[in-house]
């Protein structure tokens, strides 16, 4: 399904325990600058935040935006839900918030922890419903409901992520990946031309292709795009062990 978000995205809160004793901390320098943390120290940056009485006027949200994609992008997710849910909570109901919610979502749901991402993406959504962000929190709730077998509702919020944004391929695969696990085989198959021709192209999309030609009775061409996705998949993989 859906992995890594374009933009900032790779196209969901809760409390943590502190590990360290508390410390004095001025609130002029709680302003944090991303090339500065060290992306090893996992909870330096949660720590410094957790203090009470910081002035929150000092807090620049997009810093710790910007830090907790870089967790996302280390594969650190426990460490980037915390850090993007704090980038939620010191911005206010504006791009960096919904942004921090949508891979905080993605971050959940990279750990397998469905439900938090479903309720940060209905948090991202609830921000601006017709947003770009809003159109990659829609395709990724699409995914994370379908995990949970719900898969009725996973359409409909596939559909909507395409009726925001109708140049957005990851939404189009999957509408198409939904529309074929219901049988739609044609539907399906003109959501992934949709996908490709708007540039979005994985090994995972073309073996679903397949399966929907197969489905057509277009066993050929299945058998063609079959040889497509799994020379694709083996590019990737070399890629991985580079």
């Amino acid at each position: 399904m859906t992995d890594e978000p374009e933009d900032h995205e790779f196209s969901e809160g809760q409390g943590f325990d502190d590990p360290y004793d508390p410390f004095d901390l001025d609130p002029a320098e709680i302003a944090v600058d991303p090339e500065k943390v060290d992306s090893v120290d996992s909870h330096a940056l949660p720590d410094m935040l957790a203090e009470e009485n910081i002035d929150t006027d000092a807090v620049e949200p997009e810093s710790l935006l910007d830090v907790g994609l870089e967790y996302v992008r280390l594969k650190r997710h426990e460490q980037a839900t915390e850090t993007l849910e704090r980038a939620a909570q010191f911005a206010e109901k504006d791009r960096i918030e919904q942004e921090a919610w949508v891979n905080k979502g993605i971050a959940h749901a990279e750990l397998e922890e469905y439900d938090a991402a479903i309720g940060a993406y209905r948090e991202a959504i609830s921000i601006d419903e017709d947003s770009e962000h809003a159109a990659t929190a829609e395709t990724n709730l699409a995914s994370a409901l379908w995990e949970f077998g719900r898969t009725e509702e996973a359409l409909q919020h596939a559909e909507r992520a395409v009726e925001i944004d109708p140049r957005f391929g990851e939404a189009w695969y999957n509408r198409g990946f939904f529309l074929n696990e219901r049988g739609l085989a044609e539907d399906a198959l003109n959501a992934f031309n949709n996908a490709i021709r708007l540039g979005y192209r994985s090994a995972d999309l073309l073996e679903e292709k397949a399966i929907a030609l197969e489905k057509l009775g277009e066993d050929e061409r299945a058998e063609e795009v079959t040889k497509e996705a799994e020379a694709l998949r083996s590019e990737q993989e070399e890629k991985l062990l580079e």
